[in-house]
């Protein structure tokens, strides 16, 4: 009894670190899965796309993230990115349209490389990414970027890894597309950038 008194809260405390461990783990995982299940959806739609497409696109945050409750403490971030047709010295890179979802309001959750229609008439937006990582859409196609940010929420307690912002960026290249524009569909709310919900 003596020897289980003594040694029963350090299993337990390995324990509760390892079931942490693992949540933090699958966390990770699911905002990885959801940066690139939404740019990879979004940059399949063919002919055309409007503003139901890109919502249906969001849903996969929401099913997703379901486990880790990513909707009221994640954001999504969808950029349609393009060369904006410019001559030298303004020639560069160009936001057409972007889209939103999740209820994360935090300056780490704001699009991190520019809003809508930056970089149309200069050269703002040489690129998407980081420095070291740089990508640029070629002439006469697009570029589907996607942020996700997520403020991890703890599954034993806060003490182990606290409250860290966990953030996801992917990308894939539009494809058979004949109009990069995002048009509107009847019936249907824009997920604009300046509504914040779960």
């Amino acid at each position: 009894m003596i020897e289980f008194a003594i040694v029963a809260p350090v299993l337990l405390t390995f324990g509760l670190a390892g079931a942490e461990i693992t949540h933090m783990a699958v966390a990770v995982m699911r905002v990885n899965q959801i940066s690139t299940a939404i740019s990879d959806n979004v940059a399949r739609v063919r002919d055309s796309i409007d503003e139901s497409d890109v919502n249906e696109a969001l849903l996969s945050a929401k099913f997703i993230g379901g486990g880790i409750d990513f909707n009221a403490n994640g954001r999504v971030v969808v950029s349609s990115v393009e060369p904006n047709g410019k001559e030298a010295p303004n020639s560069g890179q160009y936001i057409r349209w972007q889209r939103c979802t999740g209820a994360l309001n935090t300056t780490d959750s704001q699009p991190k490389y520019g809003t809508q229609g930056k970089g149309q008439n200069d050269n703002t937006l040489p690129y998407m990414g980081s420095s070291t990582r740089k990508i640029v859409a070629g002439p006469g196609s697009a570029l589907i970027f996607v942020e996700v940010t997520y403020r991890y929420q703890p599954l034993v307690s806060s003490r182990f890894f606290g409250t860290p912002t966990l953030r996801s960026e992917s990308v894939y290249n539009v494809r058979e597309r004949n109009t990069q524009v995002l048009a509107t569909a009847p019936g249907t709310t824009a997920s604009v950038c300046t509504t914040y919900a779960a």
